[in-house]
């Protein structure tokens, strides 16, 4: 709310004039060739034709092999392009002059990364649309992800071979744009496009399942990081201090020494696996000088960092408190992780002097501390276990009854394919309608098991001629409700059906509590299923979700479920589109408009939403990328097999600690346990309760989870020890202990007496929520 009274500056005033006078820049964003941005850019064109906007086209791909293409023109104007020949081909320029003279209000460019022919006023595309611009004209155009200049050798490294472009434009050129779109389609949607009919210059290496799959992931992450700025800007601009939640950012608090190394390559590990950022930083005392010692360490732990892309700085420590100066930094840098050390004091050390790591998480908010081991504890070994590697099944090998039918099942189950969307109105629903309508046209028996219009107007034109499934009727406390009809979809039996908002929960006393597990069951009975649901709804991210919005999402869905679709879609939209479409009434009833704005529709929420969407289908592409035995994925190898030990208290916050377990283990294909230890004291009904759930929670996101008692409180820790000995723990996860500094030395310190017991763990202390920054 206070945004829209807050002041502008000098220079956001003379931009805001500026932009009055020039046209807006829309940039569909795409993977590869192929990937339908043309197509989408038509479809754009006759939307905002609809609307009463003239829209021309400028340049647009043609062919016979772009059926699609030529039949989406219709009936927009076309100002004919310059004919060029270069060599053998024949080439299409912007006619500028006439254009101009025109002077439409929207002029439709495909293949911004163009050369112009010799002689032309402008050697590229990009400078004709910079210049239509300038004359009030906006553009809508499309753009390759490999075709700019930061991206193009990250795409060459990643597919193996040289990427052959026309032009290769800025890097900035998606921050020149007012909007970009990233078209996300999944490689297998592109292989059929090839095999239906390749469009014209398509073909090689760049066209295999894994290259279609990493240049896929480029385009989600590197647009994330895009957003990821403008959300520092916005937040910056708001005064809002801290991490967002929406992305990782990694800093390693080190000394010069030999150590440094080891905890600088950990938090690049842990950096490249979570998409994130990297930064280190040493602080020296200010009237100290470096021994020669510790300059040699310098010199090569600042050459480490700048080999593996991160942010290496030396800061004065002004006062002998380094706990705020870690803090102080961390959070100017919106850190959400910090690496370092283990501490090396003893305990009468700690109590007397205090703890580093409770230091810093007293005095920072949703700051997580990772402590690694010094590889000379432990009786000088650390403890790495080696991968173990599982023999490959012989071939020959006949199965067993319980694995034949296990095979079947599978061969017989139907293929499920999600649209993920930042937020509700991105267009999820529409676009699902949009490509059952498609199926059908080919020949696929589909039909509409459920669908939430919601009122827009849009979605609804959309259903078309497809059957609509009618709902289950289910009286309850005197009123009907109703729901999906599951068994009827299946005594339908088509080959498709469309099943909307993935994440609902259903009427109790249903045959299944949620939607997704209705899912199943059709999957099950051998119906494909195309579904939709929003990133806020990830079980795992609704600690992040709560952390950017404020709103703690009730309805969830297990990751596994995404995890388990054949196919997953992002469908993108920027913030200031999607606020726009709200406004027109497009998403909510015009009563709800202005408090969805200034609430969860915020701008800042929006932007963060959009990234974290980005990342987490990058990261479910990379996933799949690794399970085709690549080794050149973005976020790169890991170091070894892993397994998580999570150890709860039975306070709501355990909630989120075992939510954080799942996502690590998930990101690192590790084994992971939650346990809980119950001292001798009787537990009370509420405790219990928290009990029931956390033991559901975990076996819902796969987890295992371990119950012991002891009768003494003394014991807890040494139950835990024996435990993570037994399973073979590599990484302990604990939350920050709520206690004060006097209830600690009254009531006890189980977490500071298990960081005692496990230095030779790494060991990731979680930030309370509730703990003041």
């Amino acid at each position: 709310m206070a945004d829209q009274f807050r002041r502008k500056s000098p220079e956001e005033l003379l931009d805001s004039i500026s932009k009055l006078h020039r046209g807006r820049l829309k940039i569909i964003l795409g993977a590869v060739s192929g990937a339908g941005k043309t197509y989408h850019m038509l479809l754009e064109g006759h939307s905002l034709k609809k609307k009463g906007l003239d829209v021309v086209i400028g340049v647009v791909g043609r062919g016979e092999n772009r059926p699609k293409t030529e039949e989406k023109i219709g009936t927009l104007e076309t100002v004919l392009p310059i004919q060029w020949r270069r060599g053998e081909s024949i080439r299409y320029d912007l006619d500028m002059e006439h254009l101009i003279e025109r002077n439409p209000e929207v002029v439709l460019v495909d293949n911004l990364a163009k050369r112009n022919r010799p002689g032309a006023d402008h050697p590229s595309r990009l400078d004709d649309v910079l210049e239509l611009l300038e004359h009030g004209i906006s553009v809508i155009t499309t753009l390759n992800i490999y075709e700019l200049s930061g991206a193009r050798q990250i795409a060459e490294k990643l597919t193996g071979f040289k990427v052959k472009i026309e032009e290769c434009l800025p890097e900035d050129t998606l921050t020149r744009a007012d909007e970009v779109k990233l078209l996300d389609v999944p490689p297998e949607a592109i292989l059929k496009r090839l095999q239906e009919g390749c469009p014209e210059g398509l073909y090689g290496e760049l066209f295999s399942q894994g290259s279609l799959s990493a240049l896929r992931e480029l385009s989600l992450r590197f647009l994330a990081g895009e957003v990821g700025e403008d959300l520092e800007e916005y937040r910056e601009k708001q005064g809002l201090i801290g991490a967002s939640g929406a992305s990782e950012r990694i800093l390693v608090t080190a000394q010069y020494h030999w150590n440094g190394s080891i905890l600088i390559r950990r938090g690049h590990q842990i950096a490249k696996r979570l998409g994130g950022t990297l930064n280190v930083v040493c602080f020296i005392p200010h009237n100290r000088s470096i021994t020669s010692e510790q300059a040699a360490f310098k010199r090569s732990m600042k050459k480490l960092t700048e080999k593996l892309e991160g942010k290496f700085e030396e800061l004065p420590l002004l006062k002998e408190d380094a706990p705020s100066a870690i803090v102080s930094y961390a959070t100017k840098k919106n850190i959400t992780r910090i690496v370092m050390g283990h501490s090396k004091k003893s305990v009468w050390e700690e109590r007397i002097q205090g703890s580093v790591v409770n230091k810093i998480l007293r005095h920072t908010r949703n700051i997580d501390i990772f402590l690694v081991p010094d590889r000379t504890e432990a009786e000088g070994e650390r403890l790495l276990p080696a991968k173990q590697t599982e023999l490959p099944v012989n071939p020959f090998k006949r199965l067993s009854a319980d694995e034949m039918a296990d095979e079947i099942s599978k061969i017989r189950r139907g293929t499920l394919k999600i649209y993920i969307g930042a937020a509700p109105g991105v267009g999820k629903t529409y676009t699902m309608l949009r490509e059952a309508n498609e199926l059908k046209k080919e020949g696929i028996d589909i039909a509409i098991g459920l669908l939430e219009t919601h009122g827009r107007k849009e979605t609804e034109e959309q259903v078309g001629e497809l059957e609509l499934i009618p709902r289950k009727q289910i009286p309850y406390k005197n009123v009907t409700l109703e729901e999906m009809d599951t068994a009827a979809i299946i005594a339908r039996n088509p080959e498709v059906v469309l099943v909307d908002e993935l994440a609902h929960t259903n009427v109790p006393f249903s045959k299944h509590l949620k939607r997704y597990e209705d899912v199943e069951e059709i999957l099950e009975a051998g119906i494909s299923v195309i579904s939709t649901v929003n990133i806020q709804h990830l079980e795992s991210l609704n600690d992040s979700v709560e952390q950017i919005t404020g709103v703690r999402v009730r309805e969830t869905i297990p990751d596994r479920v995404l995890t388990a679709a054949d196919e997953i879609e992002l469908i993108d939209i920027s913030p200031k589109a999607l606020r726009q479409r709200m406004r027109e009434g497009n998403i909510y009833a015009r009563e709800k408009v202005e408090q969805s704005l200034q609430n969860f529709f915020k701008t800042g929420n929006l932007i963060a939403l959009r990234e974290l969407a980005l990342r987490e289908v990058a990261d479910d592409v990379d996933e799949r990328l690794e399970s085709l035995e690549r080794n050149q994925t973005m976020r790169g190898p890991w170091r070894k097999q892993e397994t998580i030990f999570v150890c709860i208290n039975l306070r709501p916050e355990s909630e989120r600690l075992i939510r954080r377990g799942f996502r690590i283990s998930y990101r690192l294909k590790a084994k992971w346990y939650v346990m809980f230890v119950k001292g001798p004291a009787p537990l009370s009904m509420d405790e219990e309760a928290l009990l029931k759930k956390a033991k559901m929670l975990t076996e819902r996101l796969g987890g295992v989870f371990l119950l012991r008692e002891t009768k003494e409180s003394g014991k807890i820790v040494q139950n835990i020890v024996i435990q993570l000995i037994d399973k073979k723990a590599t990484q302990l996860i604990v939350g920050h202990t709520s206690r004060s500094r006097v209830e600690e030395l009254w009531k006890g310190r189980v977490v500071q007496n298990l960081l005692k017991e496990t230095r030779n763990y790494d060991v990731l202390v979680v930030a309370n929520p509730t703990d003041k920054g």
